[in-house]
């Protein structure tokens, strides 16, 4: 099923502003509000449509993007909610000021309105990915092992009795100005509204063990050194049974290439040539992020010529295109020749069909540099 226009979504034009795309957000999210429409799936998955909507187009940056490539430039798991990454407690956590007083307070929690009770989210974890250049050329899937905290077989909780599982505890006091009333998380509970009942043998003051895990990471294609992806669910989890576990955070670093260096998308390979392949030409073989792939050399090619095969390098994550795969072709000079060699060079040191004698077509290494960044 396509996914809807973000503008459709809030009922809102493209030349709308940043307030009235924050007061359409606002509308909608109050009106299908998991508060006010307790147990409703269709009011939820509309509340986090509006969501996906606001997150994109409240963002500048994510905004142009999304103008010019629509929501192609959110796929792969890249800026945006990726096909809904994101659960309801991320939403109130990053659009939870929004609201203001709509629903009288907080989201600490959701879902049956009056009292809420807390839902606390379990810490992030990160790790680090390394990745080669293939891998990076096509995307791939890695599966990791990670030593995460989950809740004990057994183990069961009941409901704090100082703040009744709501995680907060109200304190009215008298001010100059009035009677003022606050709201602090609960130091009993630590915010999670529970407390331990039972705890299994193995685990720790929280009911909480370390448990190894495999966990699969679907990796885009394109991705550069440094980028952070997220793994919703597969960080730590927290105590009580109303808890969510926290995010794995994978850190993508890219392992260093024996012959081949990255420049954004384009890939550049020295390939050295010797003398007599220069003069005759000749036809090489060289191996790109994809595959190998024949070339020919002219002859007669000079030291410093750029091949430039479009298309094979690295596909751009934002889907650009693909870069282009740049050859720089090195003639190589002998440094130590026979008796016979020797003689045949210094007959044709004479020959004027020797001499150096570039044309305008014969661009100099400034211009080449020049024409690779422009």
């Amino acid at each position: 099923m396509a996914k809807r226009d973000y503008y459709e979504i809030l009922g809102i034009s493209k030349s709308a502003s940043a307030s009235e795309i924050k007061k359409a957000y606002r509308k909608m999210a109050i009106k299908y509000h998991p508060d006010k429409n307790p147990d409703d799936a269709g009011a939820e998955a509309k509340f986090k449509e509006a969501a996906e909507a606001y997150e994109v187009l409240s963002d500048e940056n994510k905004k142009a993007r999304y103008d010019q490539y629509g929501h192609a430039a959110f796929e792969g798991g890249q800026g945006g909610f990726g096909g809904g990454g994101m659960n309801m407690e991320d939403i109130f956590s990053q659009f939870g000021d929004i609201f203001g007083g709509a629903f009288g307070g907080g989201f600490g929690g959701f879902g049956g309105g009056g009292q809420r009770q807390a839902r606390v989210k379990g810490s992030n974890m990160r790790i680090r990915v390394k990745l080669t250049l293939e891998e990076i050329a096509k995307g791939i899937e890695k599966k990791v092992k990670v030593r995460r905290k989950v809740q004990a077989d057994g183990v069961t909780y009941k409901t704090c009795t100082t703040c009744n599982g709501s995680g907060q505890v109200t304190r009215v006091t008298n001010t100059i100005l009035g009677r003022m009333q606050t709201a602090t998380t609960c130091n009993t509970c630590g915010g999670a509204g529970q407390s331990l009942d039972k705890k299994p043998s193995g685990s720790d003051a929280n009911g909480l063990i370390v448990k190894e895990e495999t966990v699969s990471i679907q990796i885009p294609a394109g991705v550069t050194e440094g980028v952070q992806l997220k793994v919703a669910g597969k960080g730590n989890e927290a105590p009580g049974k109303n808890s969510i576990p926290g995010d794995l955070l994978v850190l993508i670093e890219e392992v260093q290439h024996d012959t081949l260096k990255r420049e954004g998308t384009n890939i550049h390979y020295d390939l050295y040539i010797n003398f007599s392949d220069a003069v005759l030409g000749t036809t090489k073989e060289v191996k790109t992020v994809t595959g190998k792939v024949k070339i020919k050399i002219d002859a007669g090619t000079q030291s410093g010529k750029i091949l430039r095969l479009k298309g094979k390098g690295l596909p751009s994550i934002e889907r650009y295109g693909n870069g282009d795969f740049l050859i720089h072709v090195n003639v190589w000079t002998p440094q130590e020749l026979t008796k016979e060699q020797k003689q045949f060079f210094e007959k044709m040191s004479n020959d004027g069909n020797f001499a150096p004698s570039p044309n305008k077509s014969d661009k100099s290494f400034f211009e080449k540099v020049k024409d690779m960044f422009s």
